[in-house]
């Protein structure tokens, strides 16, 4: 099947020039000008991935990542003008599990949508095979439905959460430094820094831990990295 991707930028030159070169990769694209618009239409749709602009009428980019991260863990790569490190650590709060600085190469994008697309839409096995399913402690963490429950209440976390958890819950004790999971979930063509892996762990120890300043599940050794107690 199709890729499905939701386009979302003010610039309807930009969307142009992305719809075509996607497309012409097989790829299926819907198009949005606004944040209200890219809204609704990620509410009435199952997308394989979304390009979200950060400046945006009626909301931002922020604003309709975090509310689509309200319903849906579908990836989100984040597009933005402005180079300061800060403003794409804040897409990332949000909830956006990648981000790409204008202006771009359509070359990097696609590299980017493939190669999130194939860690998070894992291929369905051929022969009917049992769930992989970890358990530790009140935590279940069900590795082919990238669901995580902790007490049997499910826990929404987005994709590159998810993918750190599963890294650390599978390696439990092992301590990885920063550079290391930058290298393993993001892959070694990342051009982000490391404090992409601190927004991240910090984003899912709100979600996982009844007292995020005192983690029970993913712990710190100081000066080295995390691990997952």
């Amino acid at each position: 099947m199709a890729q499905k991707i939701l386009v979302v930028d003010d610039e309807k030159l930009i969307v142009k020039g992305i719809r075509f070169s996607l497309e012409q990769d097989g790829m299926e694209v819907d198009c949005a000008y606004d944040g209200e618009e890219a809204l609704k239409l990620a509410g009435e749709n199952a997308y394989d991935m979304i390009l979200l602009d950060v400046m945006l009428p009626k909301m931002t980019g922020f604003e309709v990542c975090q509310q689509i991260r309200g319903f849906s863990n579908v990836p989100i790569i984040m597009l933005t003008a402005k180079g300061e490190d800060m403003d794409k650590i804040l897409g990332l709060d949000y909830g956006a599990d990648d981000y790409i600085t204008k202006p771009f190469n359509i070359l990097e994008v696609k590299a980017r949508i493939k190669a999130i697309i194939r860690r998070t839409n894992r291929k369905a096995p051929e022969k009917e095979e049992p769930v992989k399913v970890l358990e530790r402690g009140d935590m279940r963490l069900d590795c082919e439905g990238r669901r995580v429950y902790i007490e049997d209440r499910e826990i929404n976390l987005t994709a590159k959460e998810f993918e750190v958890l599963e890294l650390l819950i599978q390696n439990p004790g092992k301590v990885y430094g920063r550079g290391e999971l930058l290298k393993l979930v993001w892959g070694n063509d990342y051009p982000g820094d490391l404090r992409t892996v601190d927004v991240h762990i910090r984003r899912l120890r709100e979600k996982i831990e009844k007292i995020p300043g005192e983690p029970a599940y993913v712990r710190t050794k100081w000066g080295v990295g995390y691990y997952f107690a």
